[in-house]
């Protein structure tokens, strides 16, 4: 992977951890229960679950790239419009909320890895996002399992830095995301629209 691919991946990575999403939104729940060292736990599952997506997505893509460099094209400009898409759907959504129960309920390490890892890797639009994203970034000429290895490593860095630091300061980020979460989804949003545009356009 060239070094500019990488750095726009990597600016790219960042914006999508900081984007509200189920593992997000339950890494600031399991803050607020469980504290910031615990919540871990969650934050590897998580990772796991990622890092499983991103390969199925990148080898799946890999075959039909060997079939035909056509295909890439094709799944650049595709996933490029559904990026697009989810941009306004962000845009266009009410504010995340983390409602905690009233009573703190005592989970194992093992429970809290567990969620993390089932929400990431089960999560059906999660396999359709990286589906989307990858294209953008994959280079036909190059080894697929470096390239594998650079967009798995870049992601996760990114996914559990961001994911601990809202797990550790929950008490702060639930009362912001309750009063600026509309105008945050709408910055996310209209991200998303752009690189959802720009990505297949600079690969063209």
């Amino acid at each position: 992977m060239a070094f500019d691919t990488w750095l726009l991946f990597l600016f790219t990575s960042i914006g999508i951890s900081l984007t509200p999403g189920p593992n997000g939104l339950l890494a600031l729940t399991h803050g607020a229960l469980h504290g910031g060292r615990k919540t871990l736990f969650t934050i590897a599952g998580g990772l796991i679950g990622f890092v499983l997506v991103i390969a199925l997505c990148m080898f799946g893509i890999g075959a039909l790239v060997r079939s035909s460099v056509t295909w890439l094209v094709v799944l650049k400009w595709v996933g490029g419009l559904y990026l697009a898409w989810l941009g306004v759907k962000l845009w266009r959504s009410p504010p995340v909320a983390a409602d905690l129960p009233s009573e703190r309920a005592t989970s194992s390490g093992h429970q809290l890895f567990r969620a993390g890892f089932l929400t990431a890797a089960t999560n059906p639009k999660c396999l359709l996002f990286f589906s989307a994203l990858l294209p953008q970034f994959i280079d036909a000429e190059r080894s697929l399992p470096v390239q594998f290895g650079i967009v798995a490593t870049t992601y996760a860095v990114t996914e559990f830095v961001t994911e601990y630091a809202i797990a550790s300061a929950a008490a702060r980020v639930r009362p912001w995301l309750a009063r600026a979460g509309r105008r945050f989804n709408q910055v996310c949003g209209g991200i998303f629209v752009a690189v959802g545009l720009a990505l297949p356009l600079r690969s063209a």
